[in-house]
């Protein structure tokens, strides 16, 4: 039976792709929504309901339930599919560029069990990554229901993860614009229209089975003062380098645990190790300030700070023990994001500027608090995921106020500048890079300005026809076997070179010594535009490419690969 045929067959051929990219959304927007519930009903029966025993009783309570499934978690991600750890929108990248979109389905189970178990369990860890990362599998394995191989399943695993991410935060424009510009990296995509179907429908998914409102609400800023708007570049820098100072802070200890001598702990064990200092950190808040906070999404805690309800030193106390919860959770290993922690960050990061200028006698409104945390939520988030618009458009789509636009974008500029020069590379593309993974590898360039500056590893030649010796012989056989008009000469340490094939002819036949020709070389990190003005300047229309400085000979570029990489890319593109 070709599902295929009886789901679109019927639809003109230019529609088929749409309604197929509604039907990825719609499944991926579900699973989204499952997964969520699933979270709140662990939680709320959990934590939630331990709460309400004492302080004593819910210590030992949340601690038995936070332990046990981060090791149940554990487990899962271990043996069964260690690429469901983490957010999984690093895994996502890497999978949608260079496994074609193609995820396999364990992924998508052991996301959801260890998500829901890790997340509602209490760890400190959001569940917007882990649900984009869901979505999109469940939408790349609903593809290849319908017929689709594994090398074209990126439509499918982009309109996933666009539909997950608006189902998670109610959302769909920021959803658009997250998967455009960090899973994609391209905001003129030709996937545009298949997003755009799945987030709209994912939105929808989320409509009808929770509701219209935002994952958390946002008060109206009705009445901010000058003082308050001319502290939004203070809140703006303050939250960027928390958000760069978690990023270290986080995969410093990620690291730590395959490196040091954490690594003796087995990885099964590790989420629990985490999830053990987070309860450690959690319950002290509890027992001193009655806040939940700590735990899992603190979506309660933010709700109440936006509201004005924590006051003093408490936003900067709950800072502090997020942002070490968060360290704490995600760098063992636990499976779960940083959407919710980032937003968690800025938020009480504007509410303690207010309350410090405040106690310093500055005038300050009641919106003014809540303009500085809805600016520090939209820059930490920026800084960790590297996503200056979606930042922007998930706060204004929760507001659904354009008076916060100027603000918004004059601190997300400022923030990008700041986090991009303390840590050049982002959260998801550090992840990728500890991991032993390069997206420059993977991802293909744009244009011929991009694609020269890719490294001449993509195009080198690392079969070149070699000359062990001078010796005749060694000559007339090169000549037979090999075509090539450039053969490379190196003996020991000393300078390589090339030589000529009518060079070799002229010596057999004339019983003289053959010319090595002094050649210009490069690295294989060298990028393509440089090895094209070295070709330029070669009189033999050659460069050798060295293992390293004054090194062996590993391949060599000539104006024929040059061209022929430059015709394959125009072809591929679609260029004349």
């Amino acid at each position: 039976m070709n599902l295929r045929k009886i789901l679109l067959g019927w639809l003109p051929r230019r529609s088929q792709p749409l309604v197929e990219s509604g039907i990825y959304g719609l499944a991926a927007g579900l699973s989204a929504v499952a997964f969520e519930v699933a979270i709140y009903q662990l939680y709320s029966a959990t934590l939630v309901r331990f709460a309400h025993w004492g302080a004593w009783n819910f210590a030992w309570a949340s601690f038995c339930v936070i332990v046990g499934t981060s090791l149940v978690s554990g487990v899962l991600l271990s043996r069964v599919a260690p690429e469901a750890a983490g957010s999984g929108i690093p895994q996502l990248k890497l999978a949608f560029w260079k496994d074609f979109g193609f995820v396999p389905w364990r992924v998508a189970w052991v996301k959801f069990i260890a998500g829901v178990l890790a997340v509602g369990g209490g760890a400190s860890l959001g569940r917007e990554g882990p649900s984009v990362q869901l979505a999109s599998t469940v939408a790349s394995n609903l593809s290849g229901m319908l017929g689709t191989a594994k090398t074209g399943r990126r439509r499918a695993s982009a309109a996933g993860a666009a539909a997950g991410l608006a189902a998670t935060f109610n959302t769909p424009l920021a959803a658009i614009a997250f998967v455009l510009e960090e899973i994609m990296g391209d905001l003129n995509s030709p996937l545009l229209g298949s997003v755009v179907v799945a987030a709209v429908l994912g939105a929808f998914a989320v409509h009808a089975f929770i509701g219209k409102n935002p994952a958390f609400p946002l008060p109206s800023v009705e009445s901010d003062t000058w003082n308050g708007r001319l502290l939004v570049p203070v809140v703006a820098i303050l939250a960027t380098v928390i958000g760069v100072a978690f990023q270290k802070g986080a995969l410093g200890l990620r690291k730590a645990f395959r490196t040091s001598s954490l690594s003796r702990i087995p990885p099964s064990l590790r989420p629990a190790v985490g999830s053990f200092f987070t309860w450690a950190i959690g319950i002290t808040i509890f027992i001193g300030y009655g806040r939940l906070g700590v735990f899992s999404l603190g979506y309660g805690d933010l709700t109440d700070s936006l509201n004005g309800q924590i006051l003093g030193w408490l936003p900067l106390v709950l800072l502090t023990a997020k942002v070490a919860a968060t360290v704490c959770s995600y760098g063992s290993g636990g499976c779960g994001g940083v959407f919710a922690p980032s937003l968690f960050f800025g938020a009480m990061t504007g509410c303690a500027v207010e309350e410090l200028f405040r106690a310093l006698g500055v005038p300050m409104a009641g919106d003014d608090r809540l303009l500085l945390s809805i600016i520090g939520m939209s820059t930490c988030l920026g800084a960790v995921v590297r996503a200056p618009f979606t930042s922007i458009l998930i706060v204004f789509e929760m507001t659904r106020q354009f008076s916060l636009i100027p603000a918004l974008l004059v601190a997300g500029i400022l923030s990008q500048a700041l986090c991009r020069w303390l840590q050049p590379v982002g959260f998801y593309e550090q992840v990728l890079e500890d991991d032993g993974h390069l997206l420059s590898t993977v991802m293909p360039p744009r244009d011929f300005r991009e694609w020269a500056t890719y490294p001449v590893s993509a195009i080198a030649n690392y079969e070149p026809a070699r000359l062990i010796d001078l010796e005749k012989k060694t000559l007339e056989t090169a000549l037979e076997k090999f075509p090539y008009m450039r053969f490379v000469y190196q003996v020991g340490e000393q300078p390589p070179g090339v030589v000529l094939r009518e060079d070799m002819i002229a010596a057999i036949n004339q019983t003289r010594p053959v010319p090595v020709h002094a050649t210009p070389t490069c690295l294989r990190a060298d990028s393509i535009a440089h090895v094209q003005r070295e070709l330029v300047d070669s009189i033999h229309g050659v460069v050798l490419v060295l293992e390293r400085d004054a090194g062996r000979v590993v391949g060599l570029v000539t104006l024929h690969d040059l061209l022929r990489a430059q015709q394959g890319f125009a072809t591929q593109h679609g260029e004349p």
